[in-house]
C-alpha cells in the first residue's frame, strides 16, 4: 500500500513537472521564434526597400511588380552625373566639368546592400513555402504634387508557421498573426518601415 501511494506520488510529481517545464518553454520558445522570423523578413524588406530606390533611379518611378523589378535591376544602367570644378578657372565661378557615365543597376544594388545577392529570390517571405510579398506602387497627389508611392508588405500569419494563431496573443499583448509588416503607404509618400 506504502509502494503504491509512493509510486503515484512520484508519478504525479514527474507530471507536474513537465507541465511546468512546459508552461515556461512555450512562450520562451514563441518569443525567440518570432524575433527569429521578424528579423529575417525584415531583413528581406530592407533589400526590397534599396532595390525598389535603385529601381526609382533608373526609370522615375517604382516597380508595381516582382518581374519589372527584377528586370530592370538586371538590364538597366543607372546614370552617374560627376561634378567637378575646372582647374583651370582660379575663382571657380560656377565652371564645372560634367561628366555622365552609366553603372549597370545590379551593381548598383550589389555596392549599396554589400555584396551580391539573387535578385529574383527577394520577391519570397522567408520561412513560406513561396509565399510572395504583396507589392503595390502608383503616383498619388500629395500637397499638389504627383508623387511615387509604394508600399510592400506581408501579414504575420504568412511567415510565423506554427504560431500563426491567436492563442499565442497571452505570451505578447502587441502579437496580431493578422499584423501587417510593411515598409511604405499607399496613402502618403513615406518609404518608411513599421518595423
Amino acid at each position: 500500500m506504502r509502494k503504491g501511494i509512493n509510486l503515484f506520488l512520484i508519478l504525479l510529481t514527474v507530471i507536474l513537472t513537465y507541465w511546468l517545464y512546459s508552461s515556461v518553454r512555450e512562450p520562451i520558445a514563441f518569443h525567440q521564434e518570432t524575433d527569429k522570423r521578424k528579423d529575417a523578413v525584415i531583413k528581406v524588406l530592407k533589400k526590397l526597400q534599396i532595390a525598389q530606390e535603385v529601381y526609382r533611379a533608373v526609370t522615375g518611378k517604382y516597380a508595381n511588380n516582382f518581374d519589372s523589378l527584377s528586370s530592370v535591376l538586371k538590364n538597366k544602367k543607372i546614370e552617374v552625373v560627376k561634378l567637378e570644378a575646372d582647374p583651370s578657372d582660379p575663382s571657380n565661378a560656377d565652371k564645372f566639368i560634367r561628366t555622365v557615365s552609366y553603372k549597370s543597376a545590379q551593381d548598383s544594388l550589389y555596392s549599396l546592400l554589400g555584396g551580391p545577392l539573387n535578385i529574383d529570390s527577394l520577391r519570397f517571405v522567408p520561412f513560406t513555402d513561396g509565399k510572395i510579398f504583396k507589392i503595390a506602387a502608383d503616383t498619388l497627389t500629395h500637397q499638389s504634387n504627383l508623387v511615387n508611392v509604394l508600399e510592400i508588405s506581408t501579414q504575420y500569419k504568412d511567415f510565423m508557421g506554427p504560431y500563426a494563431d491567436k492563442r499565442y496573443q497571452k505570451y505578447d499583448a502587441y502579437y496580431d498573426p493578422e499584423k501587417v509588416l510593411k515598409f511604405g503607404d499607399m496613402n502618403s509618400p513615406n518609404t518608411n518601415g513599421n518595423w
